[in-house]
């Protein structure tokens, strides 16, 4: 007893409807600009710890200005790494502040505020 198959029958292709035109988009009206308003806790001036205060001065300053003055510092004396620019090379002023000789940028933020009253 041989079977034979048969060959399949081959469906009609079918066509797929044309998609609807889409409908241009409503633009939404435009928000009035509100005026940003610092975050009081950033804007609240600390007293830098006595070792802190050698670089940014002892007057108490907001968290931003006391990074923003380390910065300044770190770029008048050429401290940022010359192959990775994220790494801060501490001189004796900073090594006292840092606890390390070299630190990243983000992590000199956390040593910072742990300086601040």
């Amino acid at each position: 007893m041989a079977t034979t198959k048969k060959p399949a029958a081959k469906k009609p292709a079918v066509k797929k409807a044309a998609a609807p035109a889409k409908k241009p988009v409503a633009k939404k009206a435009a928000k009035a600009k509100v005026k940003r308003t610092p975050n009081a806790g950033f804007m609240k001036p600390m007293t830098p710890s006595t070792m802190l205060a050698a670089v940014v001065g002892a007057m108490p300053l907001p968290r931003t200005e006391v990074v923003k003055k380390v910065w300044e510092y770190i770029k008048k004396n050429k401290l940022q790494d010359a192959i990775n620019k994220r790494m801060i090379n501490a001189d004796e002023k900073l090594r006292t502040v840092f606890g390390k000789p070299q630190v990243s940028m983000f992590e000199m933020t956390k040593i910072i505020n742990l300086h601040l009253k």
